[in-house]
């Protein structure tokens, strides 16, 4: 996809960030919201299928609370989410409202989409809505959400969203111009990055890993969203949400931001699923010869070629695969727990059942729940 493909393309994820919708963090910032609404709608006209993932919860949450800075404490910022969620689907509602449009809220953990069943259910529950015209606004549910499961930011919801979905573009709006080759808060002279494959090595180490004070993310993770975008044939799209009218612009094709084109092969779906799972339960060390049976034939992992397990994973949860060096070359659902690989490890596949007295599988990864990192 370049450019001039943009006007042609019919399901848009909008990421909107803190910076974007907030008085400095002391709450929504009306005005901008409604301005944003009307750039949406502008695009909903012409006929795009529009999903948001919208930050904003915890610092209207703040403000209505009377804190002036953001807590560090979990249930303090959980606490902050719940009473901002009702201000922030309210705005929304009603600015949409005005076009004769509805909306939706959606709330969703790390666990939803990694259970099989809810990732599936909630991706017809979407899908539905856009059908029916419905604009979902999607938020991670900071109100029951843990450290171990959470998304991290939303710029990594908003490409697991346009995974899930199927979109055409994702759009990252920042406070910065797009990806530059060095931090322009450091270097006057860094240049931006108009346009380039996801799949360039360099990308990663432009990006700078701070966010701001009121944002969890930084530009690297807009980087990884991208690429984690590209696993659907996603073009993410990374740009300034100071520009003036920045969406129609980007829809017409003008040269702002940065777009990271998709140049790999598309996933399948379940391949995406797979690779969403953001937190793994354990460790597993391939020998050489492994390595190569996963990363270049594209085999199962069988059992002889695991030098170590680390972890407390149970069967059916995601492990990572890692090369003597510590350098993860994939990832996958393992079929034994922890204490069970611990026993078979080195062994050959013919003797799981003299081992362990049942063969689930001969296989500790089948190739068809192994990703490749």
């Amino acid at each position: 996809m370049d450019r001039l493909a943009l006007s042609k393309s019919r399901r848009w994820v909008i990421k909107l960030g803190s910076a974007l919708l907030t008085n400095d963090g002391s709450g929504l910032n009306q005005a901008e919201l409604a301005k944003w609404v009307a750039q949406m709608v502008a695009l909903r006209n012409q006929g795009v299928e529009l999903i948001i993932v919208s930050s904003g919860a915890v610092a209207e949450g703040m403000q209505r609370l009377g804190w002036k800075t953001r807590p560090t404490a979990l249930h303090e910022l959980q606490a902050a989410a719940a009473v901002g969620q009702m201000g922030l689907v309210q705005a929304y509602e009603s600015e949409f409202a005005k076009s004769g449009l509805h909306t939706a809220q959606i709330l969703m953990t790390h666990d939803d989409l990694s259970n099989r069943a809810r990732y599936l259910n909630a991706r017809s529950t979407i899908q539905t809505l856009v059908e029916h015209g419905v604009i979902p606004v999607i938020n991670e549910n900071d109100t029951v959400v843990t450290d171990e499961i959470r998304f991290g930011d939303n710029d990594t919801l908003a490409a697991l969203t346009a995974n899930l979905i199927g979109a055409d573009v994702l759009v990252i709006l920042t406070d910065q111009q797009g990806l530059y080759d060095s931090n322009p808060r450091e270097n006057p002279h860094a240049q931006l990055i108009k346009q380039a494959q996801v799949s360039r090595k360099d990308i990663e180490a432009m990006a700078s890993p701070e966010g701001g004070a009121l944002g969890r993310g930084g530009m690297y993770t807009k980087v990884m969203a991208a690429k984690r975008a590209a696993r659907s044939g996603t073009a993410t799209l990374i740009a300034s949400g100071r520009e003036p009218n920045i969406l129609p612009k980007l829809y017409a094709g003008e040269d702002y931001g940065t777009l990271l084109i998709p140049d790999l092969e598309p996933m399948t779906a379940r391949k995406q699923w797979l690779a969403g799972h953001l937190q793994a339960r354990g460790i597993l060390t391939l020998d050489e010869g492994a390595v190569r049976v996963v990363t270049e034939q594209g085999r199962s992992l069988l059992p002889v070629g695991v030098v170590k397990a680390e972890g407390g994973f149970k069967r059916g949860e995601m492990v990572i695969c890692q090369n003597q060096q510590g350098i993860e070359i994939a990832r996958g659902l393992v079929n034994y727990d922890a204490e069970e690989a611990q026993k078979i490890l080195r062994q050959s596949s013919q003797k799981i059942v003299q081992i362990l007295g049942y063969v689930d599988d001969e296989s500790l990864i089948h190739r068809d729940n192994l990703v490749l990192s």
